[in-house]
């Protein structure tokens, strides 16, 4: 499976800022954008470009450009919508789409509650969402869009641990995976070790 652990200084820095219990929400969002946009950055990397003639101040020259293949990002809900700004701000051609799926703390199973697709097929799909634990939500996630039509998607991720990457690769091996760490374990109750608590509730103070 490819998996990509984002390495970086910066990257290091936020994840230790995100992680530390004292970190209040406003700030815990700003760190989230910050990580988030060095993940699109990282996770785009291979898209397709063309030519394009233009001319400078001094001279005529060819550069290039995105190619026209949109991209979709898919946000599990409701901690995905955290990561979906920088793809907006940095892409000129995004479309955004939702998919709610709520994990059962007590069978630790993601039940869906909600969808909304963008047309997918002939895109790249990009699924958001921090915290890669179990990995039920995204391999029920990745399941969604490729029903929908989307090829290849790729899952982008703050926080992975070793139980989910496996049970992604089980299901929908070799599904690229970005993340900005990888974490030890899962503890007993599924959460993610070291990890950083619940990301929703860390994002919006609840």
């Amino acid at each position: 499976m490819p998996l990509h652990v984002l390495d970086h200084p910066l990257a290091s820095h936020i994840i230790t800022h995100l992680r530390d219990r004292t970190t209040k929400p406003a700030t815990f969002r700003t760190l989230t954008y910050q990580i988030s946009l060095l993940l699109a950055i990282e996770a785009t990397a291979d898209i397709e470009t063309e030519d394009k003639p233009i001319e400078t101040p001094l001279e005529r020259v060819t550069g290039r450009v995105l190619a026209h293949q949109p991209i979709v990002v898919v946000a599990i809900l409701r901690a995905g919508l955290g990561m979906v700004q920088p793809f907006l701000d940095i892409f000129p051609d995004v479309s955004v789409g939702y998919l709610g799926l709520e994990r059962d703390h007590t069978t630790a199973v993601a039940r869906s509650y909600y969808s909304k697709l963008p047309p997918l097929e002939g895109r790249h799909v990009f699924l958001v969402d921090p915290m890669l634990a179990t990995g039920g939500s995204a391999a029920k996630a990745l399941r969604a869009v490729k029903e929908h039509g989307a090829v290849d998607p790729t899952l982008v991720c703050i926080v992975s641990a070793p139980e989910g990457v496996a049970e992604v690769e089980k299901h929908h091996s070799g599904t690229t995976i970005h993340t900005a760490t990888l974490d030890r374990a899962l503890n007993a109750n599924k959460y993610i070790l070291p990890g950083l608590g619940d990301f929703g509730d860390r994002l919006y103070g609840t």
